[in-house]
């Protein structure tokens, strides 16, 4: 009898499984690397972050720029100076107007800038004659070239800077979203367990709800033939009772498991079952080769190398700060008249060359201020990551060793729920047949359900180490192969 009641627990419980779909722990993964949201804001941040590299690199390339005045009327009483001496004022109405167009270039050795631009001009005026009498006036403006050059001496060069930082932020970017898909696959795996802890919960419940049933109607029975004391009948009773509000208990806390785990993942699903996870991957980590993965592979040490770059420009930027000498020189051809073929006819060339510059005399101190406080930061900022380096290496020591003891507590934690399952067998065998009493067999009904329930957080533990390292290293010890590679 005992046998065939747990082969028809064991039946439907089959048959409700396999009514509802199934879902294993690399299809959830896979569902929360694609579906979820969280995984849309990494790619939108990717995204981000790619055209904010593009704008960058867009810097060094040459503009061409058109540029122009469409045409403007001035319409105003004017003071015009007399010949004679003296200023009489007129009504002045002049209409100016011009275009041009020109190529910029960015000097990333120097910080310079160089440009080429050829333009045209036109302006009319009307301004009345000693008569009176309104006289119209047109001339052109020609530019037929000027090329220009504006350069710091000894300034700051954000162009030179620039080319060294933000390739490595993009590149710390790129890694940063390989991280972000293995977090996802981390919460999920979280949220998998946390799901899956409860389904086994509402099973256990119930089976012991079905279990307990029997129990208390074989109690009823003995003790209408008086084998049994009333005390015990009502310690199954009671035991019965608190079965009903287990599985009232694990129900409730299967649907909130339920809800977090379709929110993040992007499930629509409302009735599913998971799969447990018992065949765990074989494979070594060797420690050496995993720091090596870290160091080679994650966005923090590009980040440590970015940082302390970024205090070395704030260095440099402190120094130029001091003092400001800009050298302009341009030459070119122009010339003007009244048509505008004739305004490219007669040519003159046209040249200027200034330098100029700010030299601050007396700042009270403030130009040393400045550069003292870049160094101090630049030497903060090296003692933070030093320390963050190796808080970091001892990161990924410690999960390594983490992940050996958890793999030997995960066998042991199988192997004891075997035993525990097994007990409980005999223990009910027993009980049936009168040679052991209610006591006992609720003592290896609670080792059954504690060693179900530490087995399974054994497997959580585990597979959350798992995913933590492969997000430390970007490494995939499982497969053999790197999770992140250059595009």
């Amino acid at each position: 009898m005992n046998k065939l009641f747990f082969s028809i627990i064991l039946l439907t419980m089959s048959l409700y499984a396999t009514a509802q779909e199934k879902f294993n722990l690399p299809d959830i993964i896979e569902r929360a690397k694609s579906m979820s949201p969280r995984a849309k804001q990494a790619e939108t941040r990717k995204e981000n972050l790619y055209w904010q590299y593009r704008l960058f690199k867009s810097n060094y390339n040459p503009q061409l720029v058109l540029s122009g005045n469409l045409p403007g009327i001035t319409r105003a009483v004017e003071a015009i100076n007399q010949p004679q001496g003296g200023s009489i004022f007129i009504n002045n109405q002049a209409s100016l107007s011009d275009l041009s167009l020109g190529f910029s270039q960015p000097i990333t050795l120097t910080g310079g800038e160089i440009s080429v631009n050829s333009g045209i001009g036109r302006s009319t005026f009307t301004i009345p004659d000693a008569s009176g009498e309104d006289v119209f006036s047109k001339t052109w403006s020609s530019n037929v070239f000027n090329i220009r050059l504006v350069q710091p001496i000894f300034g700051f060069n954000d162009l030179k800077w620039d080319k060294k930082i933000e390739p490595l932020r993009y590149e710390e970017s790129k890694k940063g979203f390989v991280e972000d898909m293995e977090l996802i696959s981390r919460t999920a795996v979280e949220l998998y367990f946390d799901y899956l802890g409860a389904q086994v919960d509402l099973q256990v419940a119930e089976f012991n709800l079905s279990n307990n049933d029997t129990i208390y109607n074989i109690e009823k029975g003995r003790y209408n033939i008086g084998t049994t004391s009333k005390d015990k009948l009502l310690q199954v009773e009671l035991q019965f009772l608190q079965s009903k509000q287990q599985v009232a208990s694990a129900n409730l806390a299967l649907q909130t498991a339920r809800l977090g785990l379709n929110s993040f993942t992007g499930l629509s699903v409302e009735q599913y079952v998971l799969d447990l996870p018992e065949e765990t991957p074989e494979f070594d980590i060797n420690l050496d080769k995993a720091l090596q993965y870290a160091r080679a592979n994650r966005s923090d040490y590009v980040e440590f190398s970015r940082r302390r770059m970024e205090a070395d420009r704030e260095v440099a930027r402190a120094k130029a700060q001091r003092f400001q000498v800009n050298l302009i020189a341009s030459f070119g051809q122009n010339g003007g008249d009244s048509t505008f073929v004739s305004a490219y006819e007669t040519l003159s060339d046209r040249q200027t060359a200034n330098i100029t510059l700010s030299v601050p005399i007396l700042t009270w101190g403030r130009n040393e201020a400045r550069l003292k406080t870049a160094l101090a930061n630049k030497q903060l900022t090296d003692y933070t990551l030093t320390q963050d380096e190796q808080n970091f290496d001892q990161e990924v020591i410690t999960l390594v060793s983490r992940i050996d003891v958890l793999r030997i507590q995960l066998d042991i934690a199988k192997k004891s729920d075997e035993v525990a399952q097994e007990r409980y067998q005999v223990a009910q065998n027993r009980y049936l047949i009168g040679k052991i009493d209610i006591t006992n067999l609720n003592i290896a009904l609670e080792q059954k359900d504690s060693s179900k329930r530490s087995y399974v957080r054994a497997l959580r533990d585990f597979w959350t180490a798992y995913y933590d390292l492969r997000r430390l290293t970007l490494y995939d010890f499982l497969n053999n192969q790197l999770l992140y590679r250059e595009e």
